[in-house]
């Protein structure tokens, strides 16, 4: 049991922690609207590594060989869906800016918290090489015979747990970073830069093997 709990936390954090378009784009949402917008988008995107953590282990090699003829189109996808974020928050950092005269400007509309919970979450989905990952972990932790059910549900629990602290640190580094940078041009700054790099991250997406 201790080992699928060790499994479980090193996979969710091995997942996690290097930050990619997704985790960038969760920063600068974070840091545009509230900590609790933040915190269910970082929850969205746990869920869909632990969703695909129970996948692995349910389906196992013949769920990730399934997979891996789509991984170049659902990369694509999910670039493409990374770059229309990108494009949209670096539109609407400009229009904002430009719109601002003598007039106070109204406080920008942020997405629901049930709306960055289901973006964030179908974004993470898009990227099944996470699926590849978990089942490469758990085949190659497998001596030969089967993992009990309740060692499975151990392991899923760890790695959601594990990712989803990763994600709400995350969250929450953005949300400083919104509370320092609250002026107008500061928004505009931190919008396009957000932009530039969750767009490069799209790019190399592309062309990673």
């Amino acid at each position: 049991m201790t080992g699928a709990l060790v499994a479980g936390l090193v996979a969710g954090y091995g997942i996690a922690v290097p930050v990619g378009a997704v985790g960038t784009y969760l920063v600068s949402l974070t840091a545009r609207s509230t900590l609790r917008t933040g915190a269910c988008a970082a929850l969205g995107i746990a869920t869909a590594d632990g969703l695909y953590a129970l996948l692995a282990v349910l389906g196992g090699s013949a769920l990730a060989g399934l997979l891996r003829p789509a991984l170049t189109p659902l990369r694509w996808a999910s670039a493409l869906v990374l770059a229309a974020l990108a494009a949209h928050g670096a539109m609407t950092a400009l229009r904002r800016y430009r719109e601002h005269r003598q007039t106070a400007p109204a406080e920008p509309s942020a997405p629901s918290p049930a709306r960055a919970y289901a973006g964030l979450l179908g974004v993470t989905l898009l990227n099944p090489a996470t699926v590849v990952y978990f089942a490469a972990l758990v085949l190659g932790t497998r001596t030969g015979q089967d993992v009990r059910p309740l060692e499975q549900a151990v392991f899923v629990s760890a790695a959601f747990a594990a990712s989803a602290s990763w994600q709400l640190l995350l969250a929450g580094s953005g949300a400083l970073l919104g509370r320092a940078l609250t002026g107008r041009r500061g928004r505009l700054v931190t919008a396009l830069v957000s932009s530039g790099v969750i767009t490069a991250l799209a790019v190399r997406m592309t062309v990673s093997p």
